[in-house]
């Protein structure tokens, strides 16, 4: 006997339209493929009749994989993967948390339903805090540098406490400062976060390539989940390093992880590159004799993601040069042009991601390091296609994403008639108008367009006022301060 599933909907006018007719509060589970807690909730609290029965009677429930829907994520995430939120039927925040147990989830179903009901969830919408857009003053360039720096972890290298995330912005600057200074202070701060993250337990020695995160500040107990995205980015700073340091062991350690990248996810016939690989603690665990349990590989989900592949694409691009191979260049252009192909509609700009068909169009993310992409394309080769695509896609960003009244881009182009909830409020995302900067920089030096330098610049001079508030990742407006001088 098949026992009870619940009939999970998806994001979309009209699951909160029967949200609304039913008078029914909205369950919103955010999961990503790679995520062991998403997939451990599902399998037990998600799958626990009770639950199903409670949820069945009294909700609308909604399932969407964060990855897939960044948008959705970046406004309805409670704090880590996964998210259980409760929603009015207009998409308004009743509350939430993320992992529950089978048998403290009736409880909260029962109590969040009840107050529904009774009208209590009325009142102040914590989104309202949570995204608003820090404002100040700006800072100098050399008060954020300061800044930036005073977060390094001197015991254990990297930035920040726990969770410890191997952050690639403070590293990237503190080699480029160390190339134009030769700081001994600089030099200590690149090569010991380097050398933590790269051969502490957050690299996976057997098959290779970087887990996303630690639990410990000193890189121990990793989050054995791997994705494309951290795993480019990680990729460029490690070739980044060996270009400047001269040290073996940084192309060594990017040598391995293209091993774990080119074997596991990307896809040799067609090009590009899948999305991630699921965490699974039991197969990464070793025996009693070090090795690693003779147990299956943990699935990868082979999602193609354009903001993703196209970070990668760079990453490969540059390592090709960096490390003279001249078939990791021949194929980061095949996936380019492969993924462009999957995902590109002429005057539409890129969809996120393809699954069959391409699917969610109009965001940020994906139209930067796609141009991005397209203009390292375009320096590595010389074909000047590549440099008109950076510039429709640059173009595309402004038309639909910029902010005509207070500058700089927001995370997506709204749609009136489709938009349900969080997703009619614009945010502005600092990492993407950073990139968004340095890419606009980049293409109007090759365009000698004073268009796309003027839109860099206002963007800039509107991250100028948030940077402080960034913590170490304030190294992003620095970097894109420097890379998009169009001098």
């Amino acid at each position: 006997m098949t026992s009870p599933a619940i009939a999970w909907l998806d994001w979309n006018a009209d699951s909160f339209g029967r949200a609304r007719s039913d008078a029914r509060p909205v369950l919103l589970s955010l999961a990503p493929t790679w995520c062991r807690h998403s997939q451990e909730m599902h399998r037990t609290s998600y799958a626990d009749p009770r639950v199903v029965a409670l949820v069945d009677a009294r909700f609308v429930p909604i399932r969407v994989d964060p990855d897939r829907r960044p948008d959705i994520a970046q406004r309805y995430g409670l704090g880590g993967w996964p998210t259980t939120a409760f929603l009015t039927p207009d998409g308004q925040i009743l509350g939430g948390g993320t992992f529950v147990e089978a048998d403290r989830f009736v409880d909260v179903l029962q109590r969040v339903y009840d107050a529904f009901n009774s009208g209590r969830h009325a009142g102040a919408r914590p989104d309202d805090v949570r995204h608003a857009a820090a404002t100040g003053a700006a800072s100098t360039l050399d008060q954020l540098v300061s800044q930036v720096f005073d977060s390094f972890d001197v015991v254990n290298g990297g930035f920040g406490s726990r969770p410890k995330f191997p952050h690639t912005a403070p590293i990237r600057l503190a080699l480029e400062l160390y190339k134009e200074t030769g700081s001994a202070q600089l030099h200590e701060i690149a090569v010991r976060s380097l050398d933590a993250m790269g051969w502490g337990r957050i690299y996976d020695e057997e098959d290779g390539g970087f887990f996303r995160y630690a639990r410990d500040a000193d890189w121990r107990r990793p989050s054995e989940e791997k994705l494309l995205d951290v795993n480019a980015s990680l990729l460029s700073l490690y070739v980044q390093a060996l270009d400047t340091l001269q040290l073996v062991r940084y192309g060594e350690r990017a040598e391995d992880l293209l091993r774990y990248l080119q074997t596991w996810l990307a896809d040799p016939l067609d090009g590009g590159w899948a999305g991630s690989q699921r965490a699974d603690a039991r197969y990464y665990a070793p025996d009693g004799t070090g090795k690693r349990v003779a147990v299956a590989a943990p699935p990868v989900d082979r999602t193609v993601y354009t903001d993703w592949n196209a970070m990668m694409v760079s990453a490969a691009l540059q390592a090709g040069e960096v490390l003279g191979d001249e078939s990791l260049s021949a194929f980061a252009i095949k996936s380019l042009e492969h993924v462009v192909l999957l995902n590109y509609t002429p005057g539409g700009g890129v969809a996120h991601y393809f699954d069959g068909s391409p699917r969610v169009r109009g965001l940020l993310d994906d139209q930067v390091t796609m141009a991005v992409a397209q203009m390292d394309a375009f320096e590595a080769t010389g074909n000047i296609v590549y440099q008109m695509m950076a510039e429709e896609l640059a173009l595309y960003a402004i038309r639909t994403m910029w902010d005509g009244e207070g500058d700089g881009f927001f995370d997506r182009a709204t749609d009136p008639r489709r938009d349900v909830g969080l997703l009619r409020r614009p945010l502005k995302p600092f990492s993407a108008n950073c990139l968004a900067a340095t890419m606009l920089g980049r293409v109007a030096r090759a365009a000698g367009s004073g268009e796309f330098r003027d839109y860099a610049a206002r963007t800039l001079a509107v991250m100028s006022t948030r940077a402080a508030a960034e913590g170490p990742l304030a190294a992003e407006y620095v970097l894109a301060v420097r890379h998009a001088a169009w001098q």
